[in-house]
């Protein structure tokens, strides 16, 4: 089982997250990520929410990169609305080139409306989101998987002979494409197509049950079948809010406000939570809700929960 951390880059300060940053690298950690928004989301058009800051995602990433030395890299996960896919193919190439090799390209169809209207992107129809999304996700395949030039006629980009230079660190060892979402129609068949890792956001509203996951998974299984994929090709990943805690009431507000079986407990539930999704297939798990900046929590985390799987 590996582990990271959603570090936040929200109403910060960077400062902060380069402490994270530093202490998971000097730590027993597996992975970093950084969300990707253009505005802090839940801000709903208030001037002084907007305001914060709200680091961009691949210039930050690319900037951990630069100060870690181990970690694996990645958004959770990059909006396909407002990057043109050729474009986000070429800097994944530039920025696992120069990491090592420790780069995951994660992408979603993109859903928050507020920040497509600041910045004056258009917002098309979830349909519209999907269809992009899907065919971004055929093109980027492509440029990482083909080492000779790549011609592309689809129904929203185009390529012409184009060639991804810097390319993957290593040819043997492509970058991984995480699909963001779990959608049972679109999203998952798109996975099963075109993608390389699953991710279950604890965020969404779903909530975090073993159950859930596994509803996932067995569409998603079902899509791989649909398209003559090997569903254990898939690496199977989680971003599971969590909460360490004895505080009651803080885990009835966690579960009311994620959703059923979110993560929020003694040491000891949390142990038995993420064992249970180990034996489930689970590969990796991103913690979220740590603070950036908090060291002292991350080390808490280490210690407490990581060590108990080491």
């Amino acid at each position: 089982m590996d582990f990271g951390v959603q570090v936040n880059v929200y109403r910060t300060q960077w400062s902060a997250v380069r402490a994270s940053v530093e202490a998971m690298d000097a730590g027993d950690w597996d992975s970093v990520w950084f969300a990707d928004h253009f505005i802090p989301p839940g801000g709903g058009g208030d001037d002084e929410q907007e305001a914060m800051t709200a680091f961009e995602g691949l210039a930050a990433i690319a900037m951990a990169a630069g100060m870690t030395k181990k970690l694996r890299l990645g958004n959770l996960v990059l909006g396909n609305t407002y990057r043109n896919p050729a474009h986000t193919a070429k800097i994944a190439g530039t920025i696992d080139t120069m990491s090592e090799g420790r780069f995951t390209l994660a992408i979603g169809a993109g859903w928050y409306q507020r920040e497509h209207e600041a910045y004056g992107w258009d917002f098309p129809s979830m349909k519209e989101r999907q269809d992009r999304f899907e065919e971004a996700c055929e093109l980027i395949r492509l440029l990482i998987r083909k080492n000779d030039p790549v011609d592309f006629d689809g129904a929203y980009y185009k390529l012409d002979h184009a060639q991804l230079s810097p390319g993957n660190y290593d040819n043997n060892n492509p970058i991984p494409i995480m699909v963001g979402g779990t959608g049972p129609k679109r999203t998952l068949r798109t996975l099963a197509r075109f993608g390389d890792v699953m991710n279950l956001d604890g965020w969404a509203g779903g909530g975090m049950s073993l159950e859930h996951y596994q509803d996932k998974a067995a569409i998603l299984e079902r899509h791989c079948e649909d398209c003559g994929r090997d569903p254990s090709e898939i690496r199977r990943t989680l971003l599971m809010p969590c909460y360490l805690t004895e505080d009651k009431s803080l885990v009835e507000r966690v579960i009311k406000g994620l959703g059923p079986g979110s993560v929020a407990g003694s040491k000891q539930y949390i142990i038995d939570r993420i064992g249970e999704f180990q034996e489930a297939g689970i590969a990796e798990i991103m913690f979220g809700g740590i603070n950036s900046g908090d060291v002292d929590r991350l080390r808490m985390f280490e210690q407490e929960i990581v060590s108990a799987f080491r």
